[in-house]
């Protein structure tokens, strides 16, 4: 079960000038996206720049850090990703947002309770690496037996035929058949 961090931003959203600054820490210890979940290896505060401009908007400014320990695509081991954050968002009272504004914001903004964790986790996903290497010249795991290539050669066969050409493998194949 996750831990919430939420603010009341009710002072801010009826005001339209007033400034607040917040540090928060995120309470979550790992981070899941597209049916994994990574380990937080390393995380900062959240540092939480906060400006009313106008009754019912805040701007928002702010930054976070962290480290996630995320698989290698190639060969599966473990790599550590840092991902730095430097975010600048509009918040909207719900009472003065737009269908599209509504949607953008529900999952982090109900009512005056701004959600840290689900705002931060959001940005995070948002950033994530859509590649993730533990070296550039990363070989991978051998297709036959599972082998991580980096650290020795296995010795399997891994030609792989170009599969537009085995209808032209059958004919030879049939060809010599009939000698």
């Amino acid at each position: 079960m996750c831990e919430t961090n939420t603010l009341n931003l009710f002072d801010l959203f009826t005001s339209s000038r007033k400034k607040r600054i917040e540090e928060v820490d995120f309470s979550e210890k790992s981070m899941d996206f597209v049916r994994e979940s990574y380990t937080i290896i390393n995380k900062s505060k959240v540092c939480l720049n906060f400006e009313s401009y106008e009754v019912g908007k805040i701007r928002l400014k702010g930054n976070f850090s962290v480290i996630l320990q995320i698989p290698c695509d190639r060969c599966l081991e473990d790599v550590e990703v840092p991902i730095e954050l430097e975010f600048e968002q509009e918040l909207i009272a719900e009472d003065k947002q737009t269908e599209e504004e509504h949607d953008e914001m529900c999952s982090f903004l109900v009512g005056n309770e701004f959600d840290v964790n689900e705002f931060v986790k959001l940005n995070v996903l948002m950033n994530m690496p859509s590649k993730v290497l533990c070296h550039d010249e990363c070989k991978g795991l051998c297709p036959v037996c599972g082998n991580n290539l980096n650290d020795h050669e296995c010795g399997c066969d891994s030609f792989v035929p170009d599969p537009r050409m085995a209808r032209i493998k059958d004919i030879f194949l049939e060809a010599n058949k009939e000698v």
